[in-house]
Formats: C-alpha cells, structure tokens, sequence
C-alpha cells in the first residue's frame, strides 16, 4: 500500500500562524475564483479574496474563513497570507449578523466616491460579516452592489499609472513600457 501524498497548509496573519495542518486537498477562494490544490500541483501564487477555505484532513472536510491577502503553492505546502482568519467555533452569529447590518447600513448611506479607503473598509466589513455566518452556517441573503463598489481602483489605472511613469521617466518622449 503506498503513502498517501499530503499537503502542508499554513495559514498566517499578522498575528501569526493561525493554522498549521498536513491535509490531502484544499479549495480556497481567488479574485478570479474558487481553486483547489492537491498534492503534486503546481506552483501557484494568487490573490485571496474574503472567503472560506476547506481542506480534507482525514477523510473529514474542515472550513475556515479567511480574509484577503495571497497564497503561494509550491513543492506540497501552501501558504496562505491574510489579514483575517476566524474558525466556526469562534464566530459568534448574533454580532456577525449586527456587524452585517451596520455595514450594510453605513453603505446604503454612503455618499462619498467609490475606491476611497473609506468605501473599502465598509465593503470588507460587509463582507466579512457574510463570510462569517457562511462559514456558522447561516449565510445571510444575498446583497447586489455594483462592480465599481469592490473595485477599490480598476486595473486601467494601474496600466495609466505605469504609462505615465514611464514617460516621465523617460523625459517624456512618448515610448510605451513593454
């Protein structure tokens, strides 16, 4: 009988290491979607969004909340890096239902731009909120916002910010990056 392959999952905050644990697959969620990670993939390195991650450990499935950050896959270990972590034992339903409807509140309110650190903070509030009673088992109804709303600044302006740079650095002579 051959030695089943295993994946070492690390989960890391700014508080630390929150999770160390050798498991046999994991799904996790990206700004470009849901992927999963078995043992032998292939290096990866993705942006996290606010979500649940599970992992088999033993036969048994195990969920977990993550917040945004990244995560690197190579040689059978993941390492996901993230300002948020919370397992279901610690969410607490009623003041994540109380967080969600104040944030949700707040952004019904909100007047000001789009993108601004003050309209994100209120979307990654909201989100977090969901993302908790998801993972309680109580996953609230879902709330439509536009695109623009968890957009905090749009690709084309990375690429404009670049362009420009470059030009100025450049004295100007209208050459394009490659």
């Amino acid at each position: 009988m051959s030695k089943q392959q295993h994946i070492a999952l690390e989960i890391v905050t700014p508080d630390g290491v929150r999770l160390r644990e050798e498991v046999e697959s994991l799904a996790a969620p990206s700004v470009d979607g849901e992927f999963g990670v078995l043992p032998g993939h292939r290096p990866l390195l993705a942006a996290l969004k606010t979500g649940i991650v599970s992992y088999a450990k033993d036969g048994a499935e195990v969920r977990v909340a993550v917040g945004p950050g990244f995560v690197e896959v190579h040689e059978d270990r993941a390492v996901l890096l993230t300002d948020r972590f919370t397992t279901r034992s610690n969410v607490d339903p009623v003041r994540s239902r109380l967080a969600l409807k104040e944030a949700d509140a707040a952004l019904d309110a909100y007047v000001g731009d789009p993108g601004t650190p003050e309209h994100a903070a209120l979307v990654c509030a909201e989100l977090w909120a969901a993302v908790e009673l998801e993972l309680y088992g109580d996953p609230p109804p879902p709330t439509y916002r536009t695109y623009h709303e968890f957009a905090a600044v749009s690709r084309d302006d990375y690429a404009k910010a670049a362009k420009a740079a470059a030009r100025q650095s450049d004295g100007g002579s209208g050459l394009e990056p490659r």
